[in-house]
Protein backbone atom coordinates (compact mmCIF):
# COMPACT_ATOMS: atom_id res chain seq x y z
CA UNK A 1 0.00 0.00 0.00
CA UNK A 2 1.56 3.50 -1.00
CA UNK A 3 2.76 5.22 2.09
CA UNK A 4 0.96 8.01 4.19
CA UNK A 5 2.08 11.63 3.17
CA UNK A 6 1.24 14.62 5.05
CA UNK A 7 -0.01 17.94 3.15
CA UNK A 8 1.00 21.28 5.19
CA UNK A 9 -0.99 23.99 3.30
CA UNK A 10 -3.64 23.35 1.08
CA UNK A 11 -4.57 26.88 -1.64
CA UNK A 12 -4.49 26.70 -5.13
CA UNK A 13 -0.82 24.41 -5.15
CA UNK A 14 -1.09 22.57 -2.25
CA UNK A 15 -4.96 21.35 -2.49
CA UNK A 16 -3.47 19.94 -5.66
CA UNK A 17 -0.83 18.45 -4.68
CA UNK A 18 -3.33 16.46 -1.62
CA UNK A 19 -5.77 15.38 -4.63
CA UNK A 20 -3.07 14.11 -6.69
CA UNK A 21 -1.50 11.35 -3.89
CA UNK A 22 -4.83 10.97 -2.50
CA UNK A 23 -5.71 10.22 -5.94
CA UNK A 24 -2.96 7.87 -6.43
CA UNK A 25 -3.90 5.39 -3.27
CA UNK A 26 -1.20 7.33 -1.07
CA UNK A 27 -3.40 8.20 2.78
CA UNK A 28 -3.12 11.88 2.94
CA UNK A 29 -3.29 13.25 5.98
CA UNK A 30 -3.60 17.39 5.54
CA UNK A 31 -3.66 20.99 7.93
CA UNK A 32 -4.01 24.23 6.34
CA UNK A 33 -4.78 27.23 8.65
CA UNK A 34 -7.99 27.85 6.95
CA UNK A 35 -9.75 24.70 7.64
CA UNK A 36 -12.25 24.82 5.50
CA UNK A 37 -9.66 24.43 2.57
CA UNK A 38 -8.95 21.08 4.33
CA UNK A 39 -12.61 20.01 4.76
CA UNK A 40 -13.18 20.50 1.02
CA UNK A 41 -10.87 18.00 0.39
CA UNK A 42 -12.71 15.44 1.95
CA UNK A 43 -14.40 14.26 -0.99
CA UNK A 44 -10.85 12.96 -2.10
CA UNK A 45 -10.20 10.88 0.96
CA UNK A 46 -7.72 13.71 2.42
CA UNK A 47 -8.26 13.23 6.35
CA UNK A 48 -8.03 17.24 8.12
CA UNK A 49 -6.00 17.64 11.03
CA UNK A 50 -5.71 19.96 14.15
CA UNK A 51 -2.05 21.15 13.83
CA UNK A 52 1.00 20.25 11.30
CA UNK A 53 2.43 18.44 14.58
CA UNK A 54 -0.42 16.06 14.31
CA UNK A 55 0.13 15.46 10.66
CA UNK A 56 3.75 14.80 11.25
CA UNK A 57 3.06 12.27 13.60
CA UNK A 58 1.03 10.35 11.50
CA UNK A 59 3.08 10.64 8.04
CA UNK A 60 6.58 10.30 8.07
CA UNK A 61 6.73 12.00 4.29
CA UNK A 62 5.85 15.77 4.84
CA UNK A 63 4.77 18.27 1.55
CA UNK A 64 4.35 21.78 2.93
CA UNK A 65 3.19 24.47 1.11
CA UNK A 66 2.86 27.97 2.54
CA UNK A 67 2.53 31.14 1.92
CA UNK A 68 6.04 33.00 2.88
CA UNK A 69 8.90 33.19 5.16
CA UNK A 70 7.26 33.54 8.52
CA UNK A 71 4.70 30.81 7.60
CA UNK A 72 6.85 28.10 7.25
CA UNK A 73 8.75 29.26 10.29
CA UNK A 74 4.75 29.41 12.13
CA UNK A 75 4.10 25.63 10.90
CA UNK A 76 7.45 24.40 11.85
CA UNK A 77 8.61 25.57 15.29
CA UNK A 78 6.40 25.80 18.64
CA UNK A 79 4.67 22.88 19.90
CA UNK A 80 1.85 22.79 17.56
CA UNK A 81 4.71 22.24 14.65
CA UNK A 82 5.82 19.72 12.59
CA UNK A 83 9.21 19.35 14.17
CA UNK A 84 7.55 18.43 17.31
CA UNK A 85 5.95 15.48 15.64
CA UNK A 86 8.99 14.10 13.81
CA UNK A 87 11.81 11.35 14.22
CA UNK A 88 14.65 10.10 12.15
CA UNK A 89 12.84 8.48 9.77
CA UNK A 90 10.61 11.76 8.86
CA UNK A 91 11.64 13.90 5.53
CA UNK A 92 9.91 17.25 5.00
CA UNK A 93 9.61 18.05 0.78
CA UNK A 94 8.76 22.26 1.43
CA UNK A 95 7.56 23.20 -1.93
CA UNK A 96 6.81 26.95 -0.54
CA UNK A 97 8.38 29.86 -2.32
CA UNK A 98 10.57 30.96 0.63
CA UNK A 99 13.48 32.65 1.47
CA UNK A 100 16.38 30.60 0.80
CA UNK A 101 17.89 31.25 4.51
CA UNK A 102 15.00 30.70 5.92
CA UNK A 103 14.62 27.29 4.34
CA UNK A 104 18.22 26.50 5.61
CA UNK A 105 17.25 27.78 8.83
CA UNK A 106 14.51 25.43 8.97
CA UNK A 107 16.15 22.46 7.21
CA UNK A 108 18.72 22.89 10.33
CA UNK A 109 16.49 22.61 13.12
CA UNK A 110 14.84 19.37 11.27
CA UNK A 111 18.06 18.01 11.06
CA UNK A 112 18.26 18.34 14.83
CA UNK A 113 14.69 16.73 15.83
CA UNK A 114 17.09 13.83 13.52
CA UNK A 115 15.01 13.85 10.17
CA UNK A 116 15.77 15.99 7.03
CA UNK A 117 14.42 18.42 4.45
CA UNK A 118 14.23 19.13 0.94
CA UNK A 119 13.79 22.58 -0.41
CA UNK A 120 11.43 21.30 -3.62
CA UNK A 121 10.24 24.48 -5.20
CA UNK A 122 8.00 24.11 -7.96
CA UNK A 123 7.57 26.13 -12.11
CA UNK A 124 4.52 25.26 -13.36
CA UNK A 125 0.59 26.05 -13.69
CA UNK A 126 -2.04 24.48 -11.85
CA UNK A 127 -3.29 22.57 -14.34
CA UNK A 128 0.31 20.85 -14.78
CA UNK A 129 -0.05 20.41 -10.57
CA UNK A 130 -3.29 18.48 -11.60
CA UNK A 131 -1.93 15.93 -14.23
CA UNK A 132 1.84 15.50 -12.52
CA UNK A 133 3.69 17.96 -14.93
CA UNK A 134 5.30 20.28 -12.67
CA UNK A 135 8.83 20.76 -13.35
CA UNK A 136 10.62 20.53 -9.21
CA UNK A 137 13.88 21.70 -8.34
CA UNK A 138 15.37 20.31 -4.84
CA UNK A 139 18.02 20.72 -2.65
CA UNK A 140 19.41 19.18 0.53
CA UNK A 141 20.67 15.67 1.76
CA UNK A 142 20.78 13.02 -1.66
CA UNK A 143 19.80 10.64 0.81
CA UNK A 144 16.42 12.59 1.74
CA UNK A 145 16.19 12.96 -1.99
CA UNK A 146 16.54 9.30 -3.16
CA UNK A 147 14.09 8.61 -0.39
CA UNK A 148 11.32 11.36 -1.71
CA UNK A 149 11.99 10.68 -5.34
CA UNK A 150 8.87 8.89 -5.74
CA UNK A 151 6.45 11.35 -4.70
CA UNK A 152 8.22 14.05 -6.25
CA UNK A 153 8.03 12.02 -9.25
CA UNK A 154 4.18 11.57 -8.63
CA UNK A 155 4.01 14.67 -8.61
CA UNK A 156 6.24 16.04 -11.96
CA UNK A 157 7.24 15.63 -15.20
CA UNK A 158 10.89 16.57 -14.62
CA UNK A 159 12.83 16.75 -11.47
CA UNK A 160 16.35 18.14 -10.50
CA UNK A 161 18.15 17.93 -7.61
CA UNK A 162 20.75 20.98 -7.66
CA UNK A 163 22.86 21.20 -4.99
CA UNK A 164 22.97 19.34 -0.91
CA UNK A 165 23.18 22.69 0.30
CA UNK A 166 19.13 23.71 1.72
CA UNK A 167 18.62 26.81 0.25
CA UNK A 168 20.39 26.22 -3.07
CA UNK A 169 16.81 25.12 -5.22
CA UNK A 170 15.03 28.58 -3.81
CA UNK A 171 17.11 30.79 -5.42
CA UNK A 172 17.04 29.08 -8.55
CA UNK A 173 13.44 29.17 -7.98
CA UNK A 174 13.49 33.41 -7.48
CA UNK A 175 15.42 33.33 -10.22
CA UNK A 176 12.53 32.03 -12.38
CA UNK A 177 9.78 33.87 -10.69
CA UNK A 178 12.09 37.53 -11.55
CA UNK A 179 11.80 36.28 -14.91
CA UNK A 180 8.14 35.35 -14.96
CA UNK A 181 7.91 39.25 -13.91
CA UNK A 182 10.24 40.73 -16.56
CA UNK A 183 8.25 38.93 -19.05
CA UNK A 184 4.89 39.75 -18.05
CA UNK A 185 6.33 43.95 -18.14
CA UNK A 186 7.71 43.27 -21.64
CA UNK A 187 4.31 41.75 -22.60
CA UNK A 188 2.43 44.35 -21.23
CA UNK A 189 5.08 46.77 -23.59
CA UNK A 190 4.19 44.49 -26.04
CA UNK A 191 0.55 45.33 -26.06
CA UNK A 192 0.73 48.56 -25.74
CA UNK A 193 3.43 49.57 -28.73
CA UNK A 194 0.49 47.05 -30.57
CA UNK A 195 -2.49 49.17 -29.68
CA UNK A 196 -0.26 52.71 -31.06
CA UNK A 197 -0.78 50.80 -34.20
CA UNK A 198 -4.11 49.88 -33.51
CA UNK A 199 -4.04 46.44 -33.12
CA UNK A 200 -6.21 45.45 -30.34
CA UNK A 201 -5.07 42.81 -27.86
CA UNK A 202 -7.24 39.66 -29.02
CA UNK A 203 -5.28 40.00 -31.90
CA UNK A 204 -2.21 40.91 -30.19
CA UNK A 205 -2.56 38.12 -28.09
CA UNK A 206 -2.98 35.68 -30.54
CA UNK A 207 -0.10 36.70 -32.94
CA UNK A 208 2.42 36.86 -30.31
CA UNK A 209 1.25 33.77 -28.78
CA UNK A 210 2.63 32.35 -32.27
CA UNK A 211 5.81 33.93 -32.32
CA UNK A 212 9.21 32.75 -31.01
CA UNK A 213 9.02 34.68 -27.75
CA UNK A 214 6.06 33.13 -26.19
CA UNK A 215 7.23 31.06 -23.28
CA UNK A 216 5.08 28.21 -21.57
CA UNK A 217 3.86 30.53 -18.52
CA UNK A 218 3.06 33.39 -21.55
CA UNK A 219 0.68 30.45 -22.82
CA UNK A 220 -1.31 30.39 -20.08
CA UNK A 221 -0.85 34.05 -18.18
CA UNK A 222 -1.23 36.02 -21.22
CA UNK A 223 -4.85 34.95 -22.16
CA UNK A 224 -6.00 35.90 -18.43
CA UNK A 225 -5.54 39.85 -19.89
CA UNK A 226 -8.21 38.83 -21.86
CA UNK A 227 -10.58 36.88 -19.68
CA UNK A 228 -9.61 36.17 -16.31
CA UNK A 229 -9.75 32.73 -14.65
CA UNK A 230 -12.28 32.17 -12.05
CA UNK A 231 -9.78 31.07 -9.62
CA UNK A 232 -6.67 32.93 -9.28
CA UNK A 233 -3.60 30.98 -10.75
CA UNK A 234 -0.76 33.10 -8.85
CA UNK A 235 -1.90 36.70 -6.77
CA UNK A 236 -0.29 39.75 -7.67
CA UNK A 237 0.62 39.29 -4.03
CA UNK A 238 2.56 36.70 -4.50
CA UNK A 239 4.47 37.43 -7.65
CA UNK A 240 4.99 40.34 -5.49
CA UNK A 241 6.48 38.78 -2.76
CA UNK A 242 8.61 36.77 -5.15
CA UNK A 243 10.27 39.30 -6.77
CA UNK A 244 11.29 41.00 -3.96
CA UNK A 245 12.98 38.24 -2.60
CA UNK A 246 14.69 37.89 -5.65
CA UNK A 247 15.54 41.80 -5.84
CA UNK A 248 16.82 41.54 -2.54
CA UNK A 249 19.38 39.05 -3.58
CA UNK A 250 20.79 39.99 -6.45
CA UNK A 251 23.37 42.04 -5.51
CA UNK A 252 22.16 45.39 -6.93
CA UNK A 253 21.68 44.01 -10.52
CA UNK A 254 17.97 43.42 -10.71
CA UNK A 255 17.67 47.08 -12.34
CA UNK A 256 14.31 45.70 -14.25
CA UNK A 257 13.29 43.91 -11.67
CA UNK A 258 13.29 46.86 -9.14
CA UNK A 259 10.57 48.43 -11.58
CA UNK A 260 8.83 44.80 -12.05
CA UNK A 261 8.48 45.13 -8.01
CA UNK A 262 7.76 48.47 -7.47
CA UNK A 263 5.13 48.29 -9.99
CA UNK A 264 3.68 45.39 -8.77
CA UNK A 265 3.98 47.40 -4.81
CA UNK A 266 1.94 50.03 -6.43
CA UNK A 267 -1.15 47.29 -7.88
CA UNK A 268 -1.43 45.84 -4.92
CA UNK A 269 -1.50 49.31 -3.07
CA UNK A 270 -4.57 49.94 -5.47
CA UNK A 271 -6.11 46.80 -3.42
CA UNK A 272 -5.44 44.36 -6.90
CA UNK A 273 -3.24 42.32 -4.39
CA UNK A 274 -5.70 39.33 -4.90
CA UNK A 275 -6.29 39.57 -8.65
CA UNK A 276 -4.04 37.23 -10.56
CA UNK A 277 -0.51 38.25 -11.29
CA UNK A 278 -1.11 38.89 -15.04
CA UNK A 279 -2.64 42.26 -13.97
CA UNK A 280 1.38 43.37 -14.24
CA UNK A 281 0.60 43.25 -18.09
CA UNK A 282 -2.61 44.61 -18.29
CA UNK A 283 -1.28 47.70 -15.55
CA UNK A 284 2.38 48.40 -18.14
CA UNK A 285 0.02 48.25 -20.98
CA UNK A 286 -2.34 50.59 -19.40
CA UNK A 287 0.26 52.59 -19.13
CA UNK A 288 1.18 52.70 -15.28
CA UNK A 289 3.76 53.68 -13.69
CA UNK A 290 5.20 52.98 -10.30
CA UNK A 291 4.62 56.27 -9.29
CA UNK A 292 2.30 57.39 -11.68
CA UNK A 293 -1.27 58.34 -10.43
CA UNK A 294 -3.97 55.40 -9.68
CA UNK A 295 -6.05 54.10 -12.48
Amino acid sequence: MPEPIGVIGTGAMGSRFARRLAGLGHPVHAWNRTPARVEALQDAGVVAQSTPRAVAERCELLVCMVWDSEALRSVARGPGGFIAGMSHRHVVLDASTVEPEVSAEIATAVAGAGAAMLDTPVSGSLDAAESGRLMIMSSGPVRAFDRARPVLDALARSVRHVSEVNGSALALKLAINLQVALQEVAWGEGLALAAEFGIDRVQATSVMLDSVIASPMLHYRAPFVLDPPGEVWASSAQLLKDVSYAVARSGGHAVAGRHARDLLAKICGDERADREAAELMIAVADGERPDGPTR
